[in-house]
């Protein structure tokens, strides 16, 4: 990671556990936590955190940094049509990759997230300088990055059902081999976990994929140590699908390739059948979960309850803010708590805020094969911190901390991060870039509008409506 500050001793501050609370104080050093206890001897920098929440960073596990160009303006659409309209939009310019990913980990930061998993959508011919701009971006906030290129090698008429559709396939234009060696060439690059970024290897999904693309990203996974990213089973199309390519389910059919693992991270599941959930916890493979842009898209929604008590580890994920609309982490483990509560009759497998804490840090650490080092106040693991300010009229009056964050509406509510040990949040403000600067860039690079009209849109709705059943 960056370079660390000076040791610092965190005192006085409220943390959870088994019985209840307590306040200890925390130091660090060298980007590790070395002691929790109460009234420890200072290091060189105390940081008084009376009445301030200490909790292990979250991690943002799945998202989409350049659909922030693109923030509220898609309309209500299922996600087949969704896709179109991004994809008509999409930015083309490097810099503005740059932009949002900084706009990304900003709003992941402030909302308590000190990891971050971008799968990152390619500006088509210009794919290598799609990565570098992202990390680029990454590497100045400060933020743990794991930056996912999105591949696919197959074209947009690819991802429905064929249901009668008689019409023409185009090849896309990228191949499997141009994919997989742009993997090789990111992570000679730019994997370097010590300092913070990391490459993964990320198949869209089996919807745009071939078989190919998952045993070449199986093969860079094995061979570079890396982790494996993909959407699975977003939508109802994306399961009858499935069944159409493969005969069996799409987690059966990742199964028999091989690509599901303990390092292998899956956003959405909404439309698993319960015959995969065995399946998934047997890998040990993380589900991420991604309530907004479900709702959003109406997807549906997943059955988390089913798969906590399948033993499958969960983590929370914002998705891209075209989808979501927004990079709050709080907003996502609040909504992605609560939502369970109308699916399963029996409370007590309702998820406490606890709980969705640990989801949030642990899971999502688990996800990226870091519960070692991050996801818990550990002595010895790596300092990647978080201070929540208690006294925010958002967090009044003074009843269960974790409460108030976990189901309230917190605003401005984290007071100081660290990364490694590196603190990039102090006094609610992002401190190692230009904040000011950026806001004025994202606003000169935009402009006011609500009616546009997308070309691919038009041609995809008589396909969809025909495929699933729609008047």
């Amino acid at each position: 990671m960056l370079e660390c500050h000076l040791p610092f001793t965190i005192q006085n501050a409220l943390i959870p556990t088994e019985q209840g609370y307590c306040t200890v104080d925390v130091q660090v050093d060298e980007g590790r936590i070395t002691a929790i206890e109460p009234d420890l001897f200072p290091l060189k920098q105390p940081i008084d955190a009376t009445n301030q929440l200490l909790l292990p960073g979250f991690v943002n596990a799945h998202t989409h940094s350049s659909e922030l160009w693109q923030r509220g303006i898609i309309p209500p659409l299922p996600l087949e049509l969704w896709l179109a309209e991004l994809y008509d939009f999409t930015p083309l310019d490097p810099e503005q990759i740059y932009l949002s990913a900084l706009g990304t980990a900003v709003e992941t930061l402030l909302s308590g997230g000190t990891t971050i998993v971008d799968h990152l959508v390619l500006i088509p011919g210009q794919e290598a300088e799609t990565i570098a701009a992202a990390v680029r971006a990454y590497k100045e906030v400060g933020i743990r990055a794991f930056v996912a290129p999105l591949l696919q090698d197959l074209s947009m008429e690819s991802n429905l059902p064929a249901g009668g559709y008689d019409g023409v396939i185009r090849p896309y234009v990228c191949s499997t081999e141009g994919l997989l060696e742009l993997v090789e060439w990111a992570v000679e690059q730019f994997h370097r976990p010590a300092e913070g970024i990391n490459i993964m290897v990320a198949p869209t999904g089996i919807q745009l994929c071939s078989d190919a693309l998952f045993a070449g990203c199986i093969e860079l996974s094995d061979r570079h140590h890396l982790c494996r990213h993909a959407h699975l089973l977003e939508t109802k199309a994306q399961s009858n699908l499935a069944l159409e390519k493969y005969g069996c389910t799409a987690v059966e059919h990742l199964h028999q390739l091989g690509f599901l693992s303990p390092q292998t991270s899956l956003a959405h599941c909404v439309w698993l059948e319960d015959t995969d959930i065995p399946l998934l916890a047997k890998t040990r493979s993380t589900v991420v979960h991604n309530p907004l842009s479900n709702l959003r898209l109406g997807s549906g929604i997943a059955p988390l309850l089913k798969y906590r008590q399948a033993g499958i580890n969960i983590a929370f994920g914002c998705d891209g803010s075209a989808s979501n609309d927004s990079q709050d982490l709080l907003e996502v483990i609040k909504i992605g708590t609560m939502l369970h509560n109308t699916t399963n009759l029996d409370y007590r497998h309702w998820i406490k805020p606890i709980e969705a804490a640990q989801m949030a840090s642990l899971g999502g650490a688990i996800g990226l094969n870091l519960a070692e080092q991050l996801g818990t106040l550990t002595v010895g693991k790596t300092a990647d911190l978080v201070l929540y300010d208690l006294t925010r009229c958002s967090l009044s009056p003074r009843t269960d901390p974790l409460g108030l964050l976990i189901w309230g509406r917190p605003t401005q509510a984290v007071s100081s991060l660290w990364v490694d040990g590196k603190q990039l949040v102090a006094n609610g403000m992002v401190s190692t870039i230009d904040v000011d600067g950026l806001k004025q860039e994202l606003f000169q690079r935009s402009q006011w509008s609500s009616d546009r009209h997308s070309p691919t849109v038009k041609q995809t709705e008589v396909r969809y409506r025909q495929v699933m059943g729609l008047p």
